[in-house]
């Protein structure tokens, strides 16, 4: 049975659209008010419909509208009236009414109502999964922020061991071997040190740059001298230039920003030497109006629209996770044969709510 509220002054009226609603073979309870403060103060109980006059002796029906609506609460609102003018009823609806009656048509009052009540509950479900989603979104976030911090964590614990345990180690046995080779007099023996010697130096290469890659050190330089360092590297392994523009200033910013940002510009230059197939790549570092900005911009051959949510393709997804946790967001622009543009935006006052319009945001049309 339909718990409907009726905001009506006139009992005669109020008695008509119950026998009505019972023609319609629609059972319903009904409960009438007239002013405005008895209305505010039925919305306490629950109710699956209200009924609601548009003439009545101190306010209008769209008053009595707006105010459900300032509640918050999902109820569908039919509005009837004597007489109602084409611009009321386009108010009416504006402000979110469910159907309006004339008073002298009220032969589909019950299907009107059923309608409401069927289009609330959707509307309601609606709500309900948007709200589950968001919370589902949150948790999401908050799991992903901590395993980037347990994994930060993980690296720099590892680059510690390596740089005390394996790098004293290897250099200590450098020391022995060039000892060695220095008081051997077989001659075919030293050559052989010799040859020891330079694998171990490559070794100790090896340890320097996976070191580098877990916790990069030049970061207490701050993040320009970081991602200069990683440009020259870049450049000298893959043979690719990077024009670079904003790398001059000197940014004070919280570590765990500066890594965010540092991984950023790691990840974008490692698929573009993987996947770009570029000739050249731009790197810009920028700090204005309270956001700090960096771009990384190749002239590959770009992305179509559905290699970016590809699945089993994981390194855009991890670039927004990552800067969704220190409140930032990363926008892509592509298209084949223009190179792909990422752009990195991360508020520097810590304001930040979950949900930002830009997060993972595909623009689809690139410079």
């Amino acid at each position: 049975m339909l718990r409907v509220l009726h905001v009506e002054d006139s009992e005669v009226d109020h008695l008509r659209m119950q026998a009505l609603v019972r023609q319609a073979g629609l059972p319903a309870e009904w409960t009438r008010v007239e002013t405005l403060a008895d209305f505010a103060a039925a919305l306490d109980q629950d109710w699956d419909a209200v009924v609601c006059d548009y003439q009545l002796p101190e306010h209008s029906g769209l008053d009595m509208l707006r105010h459900l609506r300032a509640s918050g609460r999902v109820l569908p609102f039919v509005l009837v009236s004597g007489e109602i003018g084409e611009d009321v009823a386009v108010a009416a609806m504006r402000e979110g009414a469910s159907d309006y009656l004339l008073k002298s048509r009220l032969a589909r009052l019950g299907p009107a109502l059923q309608q409401a009540v069927k289009a609330a509950e959707a509307e309601r479900s609606r709500r309900a999964a948007d709200a589950a989603l968001r919370e589902s979104t949150r948790r999401l976030q908050e799991l992903t922020a901590h395993l980037q911090q347990h994994i930060e964590a993980e690296r720099a614990a590892l680059a510690r061991e390596l740089h005390d345990d394996v790098g004293s180690g290897l250099t200590a046995l450098k020391y022995e071997l060039g000892w060695l080779q220095r008081h051997l007099e077989d001659a075919p023996l030293r050559e052989r040190t010799e040859r020891a010697i330079e694998t171990l130096n490559a070794a100790i290469e090896a340890s320097r740059r996976l070191m580098e890659n877990l916790r990069p050190p030049i970061l207490q330089e701050g993040l320009a001298a970081a991602l200069q360092w990683l440009v020259q590297d870049f450049e000298r392994r893959h043979g690719l230039t990077v024009l670079c523009a904003g790398l001059d200033q000197e940014l004070e910013l919280p570590e765990a920003l500066a890594l965010v940002a540092y991984r950023f510009v790691q990840e974008a230059l490692h698929n573009v030497a993987k996947h770009a197939q570029a000739s050249q790549v731009q790197l810009e570092l920028q700090c204005a109006s309270g956001v700090l900005g960096v771009e990384v911009h190749d002239d590959g051959r770009g992305m179509e629209a559905n290699e970016v949510d590809k699945p089993g393709r994981f390194g855009l997804r991890g670039l927004q996770e990552r800067a969704a946790s220190v409140g930032g967001w990363v926008d892509l622009s592509t298209r084949p044969g223009r190179g792909v543009h990422l752009v990195l935006s991360i508020p520097l006052d810590g304001r930040w709510e979950p949900g930002h319009p830009s997060d993972a945001a595909w623009l689809g049309e690139g410079a």
